[in-house]
Parts: structure tokens; sequence; C-alpha cells
């Protein structure tokens, strides 16, 4: 076993040309449904080239992700995966990461408590749009740290301090972002209106 970079230890997987993967601490061949497993039981592990040494658990969890949705455990949105896709090569880009990776933490941190709210859902329509609008705001705060911390800041100068704009409060660089996320939770709320109408 190896060490991540917060110390903990780590299962090493090593990769071969001919994509068979070896696990180093059972001294066995195992398959991505094996390294599934290993996540969904907090395991950490390293997946590496056995050539060249180099880091492919990214690939690798990516790869496993995909066999999840191809087998009909659709987890990511159609809309979701072209708005991420639209990311790539944006300005944005540097942002997303984070963005997602804290939403995702506060998701994991809260999700006993969204397992009961999602109980009851499946009985009342309200209390599904509620566990929405809390997600979302939950989510738009982690955005709004994420966005100040690649936001500098830059004093105002004393005309403009004094100007009309800047007494009546200038949106802040990422509000335009923030808005379009609104508009996107809009629509996903009339989306879901139409899916409960749908079903009733």
């Amino acid at each position: 076993m190896s060490k991540n970079k917060s110390g903990n230890a780590e299962i090493v997987i090593k990769k071969y040309a001919n994509r068979r993967l070896y696990d180093t601490s059972t001294s066995q061949y195992v398959t991505l449904d094996h390294l599934r497993d290993l996540v969904k039981k907090g395991v950490n592990f390293q997946v590496i080239d056995a050539k060249s040494g180099d880091d492919l658990t990214h690939g690798v969890l990516a790869q496993i992700i995909f066999e999840e949705e191809s087998r009909g455990a659709n987890l990511l949105p159609v809309d979701f995966l072209r708005q991420l896709i639209g990311f790539y090569g944006d300005s944005l880009q540097t942002v997303v990461p984070g963005y997602l990776q804290m939403s995702m933490d506060n998701f994991t941190q809260q999700q006993e408590e969204y397992r009961s709210k999602v109980g009851e859902a499946m009985m009342s329509p309200q209390a599904t749009m509620a566990l929405i609008e809390e997600q979302t705001r939950r989510n738009m705060e982690a955005f709004g740290k994420t966005m100040r911390m690649f936001t500098p800041f830059v004093p105002a100068t004393s005309a403009e301090a004094d100007a009309p704009e800047a007494q009546a409060g200038t949106p802040k660089e990422g509000e335009d972002d923030i808005a379009q996320m609104r508009e996107e939770l809009d629509d996903m709320r009339a989306k879901l209106d139409q899916l409960l109408k749908a079903k009733k």
C-alpha cells in the first residue's frame, strides 16, 4: 500500500497494457466492478500504469461511472452532461471542479437527512420541492464561496465610491453566473411540476 496526500493508506492497482487490473494488496487480478465496490466501501486506491507509473485513477473512475451509466443507473442527467461539456475550455473551467466537489461534499455530509426527506418526498410534492430548494440554496452558497476565492478584491476609487451605481450596489463579479443558475433552477422546477402533474 502507498499513502495519498492526506497521509492515508491506499491500495495500489496496476493497469497493464492488456487493460488487466492487478490489486497489489491481494496479489490478484480484479475487475472494474471490484474497484466500484471498493469505492462504495470507502476504500482508497490509486491506479497506476504498470510500465510508466503514471497515475490513471481519474480515467479509471470515469470509466466506472461510464459503465454504471451504460447499465441504466442514470445519475447524470443529459442536460447536466451537456452543461458540463460546455464548461470545457470556458473561462469558468477552473472553478467548476471546486464547485462540484463542495456540492458533493455537502450532499454527502447531509446524506442521512436527505434519505429521510426523499422518503417524505415520495408521498408529498411539496416535500420534493422543499428538498430541491434546500439543496440548491446550499449549492448557491458553495458557489458564492468558490467565486470569491477566484475573484481578486479591487479597492474602489473615491470617484467610483461616490458614483450612483456604487451607492446603489453594483453587481459583483460572478453574479451573472449565479443568476443563470437560478434561471436553470426555475426551468427544473417547471419540469418537476409537469412530471408531478402527469403522475396524478
